[in-house]
C-alpha cells in the first residue's frame, strides 16, 4: 500500500480465508485500474478465482512470496497465471513492490 501511495495511487486491500468472499471482491472490482492478487493455495485449483479474473477489464499481477516453481510438484501449476498479465514469484515481500511498479507502468503507458 505504501508503494502505491508513493506512486500517486490508492490501494484497497483484502485478506480473507473464504474463497467466495475473494471471488465476490474480484467481481466488485473488475473495473479497477489494476489488480494485484496472491491467491495462496487457491492458485493451484480455484477455477472460480480464475473465472473471476478472466472477466476483469484491467491488468492483473499474480504475486507469490515463495517460488512456486521450486516447491512440491502439485504447487508448480497455477490456474491463475493464464489470465494474469504477469507473475512475480519467489521475491518475498519485495515481490509486491515490484508488482505495484509494473502495474502502474502498464496502466500509465497505455
Amino acid at each position: 500500500a505504501a508503494e502505491c501511495g508513493l506512486l500517486g495511487w490508492r490501494c484497497l486491500c483484502l485478506q480473507t480465508n473464504h474463497e467466495g468472499v475473494y471471488v465476490e471482491f474480484l467481481h466488485e472490482h473488475r473495473h479497477a485500474d489494476a489488480l494485484l492478487v496472491n491467491p495462496g493455495a487457491w492458485t493451484h485449483y480455484s477455477y472460480a478465482i480464475r473465472d473471476a479474473l478472466e472477466i476483469v477489464s484491467c491488468p492483473v499481477a499474480e504475486v507469490h512470496l515463495s517460488d512456486i516453481a521450486a516447491r512440491e510438484e502439485w504447487r508448480r501449476h497455477s490456474v491463475v497465471s493464464p489470465v494474469a498479465s504477469f507473475t512475480v514469484s519467489g521475491k518475498g515481500a519485495a515481490g509486491y513492490v515490484e508488482a505495484v511498479r509494473r502495474l502502474v507502468e502498464l496502466v500509465e503507458s497505455s
